[in-house]
């Protein structure tokens, strides 16, 4: 066992930023939520082409969640001879084999493998862009390069499910499909070009995952991550009910507010970026705050179409610079062990889009969107404390 200082970076630093290659990580992000959305506007067409039911062909979308959080956790120590850059262009290979299985499907069994296919593309490519991006700039950059790289989740959340319904319409979903194994084949094309060699660093074991969370402060982060992922996605998974039975709109207007919730999250992607180099626990503190009260102020407010539209564009603001700032901090937090430190937060996310879901399901089931939302914004409150007691700037490092 040895120790290292306090923020050590776990590879010789770059004079120039590798910007190009940054894009391609976008390219790659993009085309990997793209896909994973998808399913949302083309259940009903898919599963009755299938002959199965909608609640069946949904499982698919359970496989890749399910996949993508086990592929998170044993990528890197799995894959700790690989090169990195061939890594990474195996997972857009993934993406686009996927793709083109899901729109050649005749079964729901090729459903869900091109599914499964997706999922550990998902969770791979996830698990290595924190640690990619450290490798493609400066440390200084590291939050640029990564609010730019989490862009592609804003931009797929605003383009994949009108995208989807649009086209679905038009052509049929297979056609949808066809299209979306184009964006991964573009991602492919511009990661060869632009992606250097990376070869693998740190221990990479299995065995590092518990010694990465035994570390201080690295488990209380955890939690603090799920639980700020948990309370999000109770807000966003009932949205349209709330909209429906609360704010009481209709389907122009839920569309208009739905709109302006993926550009505000587009834009606060790009905040982040800007906030978490001057200031990083401060971004960690002030956005599930924010959230937080937002969520209780909806519960409270009732119809109010007006407020309810800025109040959930402000919440898709301060959303947007959580995956960013959150990723900032494993960087700053285990440098040495970026990719087993990234697995563990893209299984603390799919484990919270799971617990969100279904917690809020029953919060629905007993007291409406209302109660979703109260409770929501109390669970994000709680980790806005937590981060206050116990995530500091920079956490010391300790190499195993």
């Amino acid at each position: 066992m040895s120790n290292s200082t306090s923020g050590a970076s776990p590879a010789p630093a770059r004079q120039t930023a590798a910007w190009g290659a940054v894009i391609s990580m976008l390219l790659g992000v993009f085309g990997l939520v793209t896909a994973e959305f998808l399913p949302a506007s083309l259940l009903t067409p898919i599963a009755r082409d299938l002959r199965v039911t909608e609640g069946l062909a949904g499982q698919a979308v359970t496989a890749t969640a399910s996949v993508a959080l086990i592929t998170s956790l044993l990528v890197a120590s799995l894959s700790r001879s690989v090169d990195r850059r061939h890594l990474l262009l195996g997972f857009s290979v993934l993406l686009i084999a996927s793709n083109l299985l899901v729109a050649s499907a005749t079964s729901l069994t090729a459903l869900v493998l091109g599914r499964v296919a997706l999922g550990v593309g998902l969770g791979g490519f996830w698990t290595m862009a924190a640690a990619t991006a450290m490798r493609l700039v400066p440390e200084a950059q590291v939050p640029r390069a990564l609010s730019i790289i989490f862009t592609g989740v804003s931009a797929a959340t605003i383009f994949a499910a009108p995208f989807g319904s649009f086209v679905g319409e038009i052509a049929g979903w297979r056609t949808v499909f066809l299209l979306a194994a184009g964006l991964g084949a573009l991602a492919l094309v511009v990661q060869f070009a632009t992606l250097p060699s990376m070869a693998p660093q740190g221990h990479a074991r299995l065995r590092t995952l518990i010694d990465v969370l035994a570390r201080p402060q690295i488990g209380l982060g955890m939690i603090a991550v799920t639980l700020v992922f948990t309370g999000h996605f109770a807000l966003f998974t009932y949205i349209r009910p709330f909209l429906e039975t609360v704010t009481g709109v209709g389907v122009g207007g839920m569309s208009a507010i739905l709109l302006g919730f993926g550009i505000a999250n587009f834009l606060g992607t790009l905040l982040g970026g800007f906030l978490l180099e001057r200031d990083m626990r401060l971004t960690l503190t002030v956005m599930p705050l924010v959230m937080g009260v937002l969520g209780l102020v909806l519960a409270a407010l009732g119809s109010a179409p007006l407020a309810d539209a800025v109040m959930i564009a402000l919440w898709g603001l301060a959303f947007g610079a959580v995956p960013v700032a959150w990723s900032t901090w494993l960087t700053r937090a285990v440098p040495d062990e970026a990719e087993s430190g990234g697995g563990l937060i893209v299984a603390a996310v799919q484990l919270a889009i799971s617990i969100g879901a279904s917690a809020g399901g029953v919060f629905f089931d007993v007291s409406g969107a209302r109660g979703v939302y109260a409770a929501a914004g109390i669970v994000l409150l709680v980790a806005t404390l937590i981060i206050l007691a116990g995530v500091r700037k920079q956490t010391a490092v300790v190499a195993v």
